[in-house]
């Protein structure tokens, strides 16, 4: 038969077969990364000997640069594909999608894998409240301590932990930092503000002071140091623009360049600006001390900036008795962007806060640096929570707007781990119906990722794991082992949640079951993709501990009699991070 082919036609056939088959190739992210891409391979030989066709292009626009700072070709590579970037795979498993039958208009049934935050407030706070949220999908609840004081928040940990007892359910709690923020001082009289377009107006270096028309105080008294003159500055997200004309020690001198109403306290952005605010304030040392004391589960530190950042915060918090507590850094800031490959080596998981990144940096920006950052965590094997206005307009009605139903659904398509709710359920009219959504459009959405390309990335770049890198090598194998096998469920047995983790990392489709004698551990798996924590007395005896945990599955429908169970645990059994065994099991 192949004889009589034409020769060109096996040119042509032997370009495709090592195009579909060519590995990651190395590139950086272009206008056009499918040029990037075919420019990757000039001089890859056809069939018989024959050369591949010469491809005849356009000269190359210049280079959109995505990346914040130099990375690694192949990271960049494998970041690409799996947002679906170079590879295709997104529109050859879009084009498979199909309504022609009645029943894809049903709503899908089942698990979902994504984990859901809720942020508790005055409309949540209660028991009965908080018990609605946990039943409607809430898995971890977040108190923002921009708002309310210890009192208060040692009520919502309090009221949650008796809903949770008398439930038999879990929940895990995320204390979230005010931080280094910069704001306006209080108005005068206590009124709003009201500012025109083309006005003068001063910010002065004293937050005592009580703000008019003509001065507006504000708590940085460095303002005037790290903004330059024809620089912008941004009140209250960004609603209010002022042009910097003048500045002196005491006074940035700047021109209103919107008409708007400011209200007291407000958020101050300095986009661009590289500013010397602590890391730690001391409300936040004290923030810290009071979470450590309550038991909580996760901090998200705000205005995350660079790396020492993290460490600084890792050791306010084990002095003070919290060496379990995980770090989730928000990056709301272009230096926090810029540095982001080495606050991603500190962190325990990543938020991308959209709120004040929108603000800091250019918005049409925001969406990219979401898929570079929630990419990155997928490689790295952290988890990664969305965040902020993901389904805002549920603050007072009943139903999203489309764009958000829209927005939900392709941070789980980018990658993400957890998405969140803010004001939704802490001040909205409809907390239930918004968490209710959120994880109606999350598992509708899941049921269209094609996970195998996405594992096929990550493994392509785990390749280059070393021999100290035994857990992770058993975590992919059984992902993998999983996909082959068609497996219900994937079961781990973890001292500290760590194989849980990579497991999870790879993204399999079926549930995992993480057994854990650690009760803070179990919890910190809740927001971990697809993963369903269960506590147990002791690790020792993985026999018998492996039966009680498929009876236990069996029993909440994660599998039945019949299926197929991978199991990793360790020889070594109650030792963390001692994993090194793999076995299937064929439910009975």
């Amino acid at each position: 038969m192949l004889r009589s082919t034409p020769l060109s036609l096996l040119a042509l056939l032997g370009f495709i077969a090592v195009a579909q088959a060519a590995p990651l190739a190395p590139m950086r992210m272009k206008l056009n990364p499918t040029a990037a891409r075919l420019r990757s391979q000039t001089g890859l030989s056809g069939a018989a000997g024959m050369a591949a066709p010469v491809l005849k292009r356009t000269p190359a626009r210049p280079t959109v640069e995505y990346f914040t700072h130099d990375v690694n070709d192949n990271e960049v590579a494998t970041c690409l594909r799996m947002r679906g970037g170079s590879s295709g795979t997104a529109i050859e498993n879009n084009i498979n999608i199909s309504f022609k039958h009645e029943s894809a208009f049903d709503s899908a049934g089942g698990p979902v894998s994504t984990k859901f935050i809720c942020t508790i407030g005055p409309n949540t706070q209660s028991v009965e409240m908080l018990g609605r949220l946990v039943s409607a999908g809430m898995n971890v609840a977040r108190m923002n301590f921009s708002h309310g004081d210890h009192e208060y928040h040692a009520q919502t940990i309090a009221n949650l932990r008796e809903y949770l007892v008398s439930s038999k359910r879990m929940c895990a709690i995320l204390l979230d930092t005010k931080g280094p923020e910069i704001r306006t001082s209080k108005n005068k009289d206590g009124k709003d503000l009201s500012l025109t377009a083309g006005q003068e107006i001063k910010l002065v270096n004293d937050f005592n002071l009580l703000s008019d028309n003509t001065q507006i105080g504000h708590s940085y008294p460095a303002l005037s140091k790290f903004v330059e003159v024809g620089g912008t500055i941004l009140i209250d997200d960004g609603l209010i623009e002022l042009s910097i004309i003048s500045k002196d020690e005491t006074t940035v001198t700047c021109k209103v360049k919107n008409s708007g109403s400011l209200g007291s306290t407000k958020g101050v952005n300095l986009p661009g600006a590289k500013v010397d605010l602590p890391a730690l304030t001391e409300r936040d040392k004290g923030d810290l001390a009071f979470g450590c004391k309550q038991g909580v589960d996760f901090i998200a530190a705000s205005f995350i900036r660079k790396a020492e950042d993290v460490t600084a915060i890792r050791k306010h918090l084990d002095e003070n008795g919290g060496q379990k507590i995980k770090i989730i850094s928000k990056i709301e800031n272009q230096e926090g962007l810029q540095n982001f490959d080495e606050i991603l080596r500190e962190s325990d998981a990543i938020m991308v806060a959209r709120g004040d990144l929108g603000v800091e940096i250019p918005m049409e920006k925001v969406a990219i640096a979401q898929k570079m950052m929630i990419s990155k965590c997928n490689i790295a094997g952290k988890q990664v929570i969305t965040a902020t206005q993901m389904l805002e307009s549920m603050i007072t009605n009943p139903r999203p707007t489309r764009a958000e139903t829209t927005d939900v659904a392709n941070a789980v398509f980018d990658g993400t781990d957890c998405v969140m709710l803010s004001g939704e359920t802490a001040k909205g009219k409809y907390p239930i119906n918004a968490i209710e959504t959120m994880v109606a459009i999350c598992r509708e959405a899941e049921q269209v990722v094609d996970y195998t390309q996405t594992f096929a990335a990550l493994r392509a770049y785990a390749k280059r794991l070393g021999s100290e890198d035994i857990n992770e090598a058993i975590a992919s194998s059984a992902v993998k082992t999983a996909f082959d096998l068609r497996a219900s469920l994937v079961l781990c047995l973890t001292e500290s949640g760590r194989t849980a983790r990579l497991i999870c990392k790879y993204k399999p489709t079926c549930p995992v079951l993480c057994a854990t004698a650690d009760v803070q551990a179990a919890r910190q798996c809740l927001i971990l993709r697809g993963c369903y924590p269960m506590i147990v007395t002791s690790m020792v005896g993985s026999a018998s501990l492996i039966g009680r945990c498929i009876a236990t599955a069996k029993v909440n429908g994660l599998c039945k009699v019949g299926d197929v169970c991978v199991v990793i645990s360790g020889m070594k059994e109650g030792v963390s991070g001692g994993t090194n065994v793999l076995r299937v099991i064929r439910v009975e």
